[in-house]
Formats: C-alpha cells, structure tokens, sequence
C-alpha cells in the first residue's frame, strides 16, 4: 500500500515550522535576539503593549512616575502599589515593611552613587526581588532603568538564570540601553516591545 501523497503547501509550513523550532533553540544556546530587532518592530510592538495594557497598570505607571518626578523616596503604600503591580504574589511580603524603614531605604537609593548601592539597598525590604526593585528604579529614573521580566529575557535570547545576580542586572541594563540608543527610542519602548513579542510568541 503506497503512503499518502503530501502537497508541497503542506510540506511547507512544515519545514517552516521545524525552521522557526531550530531558530528558537540556537537563539537560547548562543544569546542572539529571538525578536528581530528593526526600528519599526520595535515601535510595532510596544504600540501592542500599550493596546492591551490594563487600565489600571498603566494609571499606576503614569502616577508613580509623575509623583517620584519630585518625591525621591517610596512610602510603604507607593511600595506596595509598585509591588503589586510587578509582581502581586509578595504582597504579603510588601505589607510587612516597616513605613520608616521603607521611606529611608528608597532615599538612599534613589539617591546612592554606585549601582551595588542603588539596587542592593532596595533588595533589603521585604518582598523586593531584582524585578521588583528593577520597577521601583524605572518609575524613580525613566531614562536610566529598564524593567526586568523573564518575557523580555526570551526575546533578547537569554536563558533564564536560577537567581538574579548584580551581574546578570547590570548586563541586562547595559543590553536594553544599547537597543534603545541604537533606534534613538525611549527605554521603556524597547523594552515594552520585548515582553510584547515574548507575550505573542513564546509557547
């Protein structure tokens, strides 16, 4: 008995297939972009992001970065908030701050000379990860810190370490400056486009 016959379209989107499986595995393996990064993709992306962000994540990124325009410190309610609104598993964790320890800790952050200092300092409050305080930094300082999120991992092709380091986040800092200076756009553009992508594409 002789096997089925297979069309070419079908042979097609099956090569295409194992062709875009192959692509996704080499970008994990040697770190290069799963997201092609042009200008225009970029700027397409992060057009998405903004469509289907929730009304309320996006009041809260509006309001916390008009109000640390000015105020350089978090209160423990700011702290919660920007917490929930990364990561709301820790809340608990969030609510056992203390507000005068929460107040002094975010001034010297906000205002510390070195990165160690900066990031580590929030890294001391309960609840705060890397991520975390990667959120708190980018409401402080918009043009200086992007977010960090295993979705924008993916799509620069970084795997995905067992902890964060100060390390792996200075790197990661270094590599979403590079993107957006190279397309002359916002950090937060960039980086919107690449949890967007991972959002549309990762299985």
């Amino acid at each position: 008995m002789k096997p089925a016959a297979i069309s070419l379209p079908c042979l097609g989107r099956v090569a295409a297939a194992i062709g875009a499986e192959l692509k996704s595995r080499i970008s994990r393996i040697i770190g290069k972009p799963m997201m092609n990064l042009t200008k225009a993709n970029i700027q397409a992306y992060a057009a998405r992001y903004d469509q289907k962000i929730s009304a309320r994540d996006n009041f809260v990124e509006r309001t916390m970065k008009q109000t640390l325009t000015n105020q350089r410190f978090l209160t423990k309610r700011q702290l919660v908030r920007i917490g929930d609104w990364k990561s709301r598993r820790p809340k608990k964790h969030y609510r056992n701050n203390d507000q005068g320890a929460v107040e002094e800790l975010t001034a010297f952050s906000f205002s510390a000379k070195t990165e160690l200092a900066r990031v580590g300092s929030l890294l001391a409050l309960n609840g705060v990860s890397f991520p975390v305080a990667s959120a708190m930094l980018h409401f402080a300082f918009p043009d200086r810190y992007p977010i960090l999120d295993f979705r924008v991992l993916w799509s620069l092709g970084w795997k995905q370490p067992k902890s964060y380091t100060f390390k792996f986040w200075n790197r990661y800092c270094s590599r979403i400056r590079r993107i957006a200076q190279r397309f002359n756009l916002p950090i937060r553009t960039a980086e919107k486009a690449l949890w967007q992508y991972s959002r549309d594409h990762q299985s």
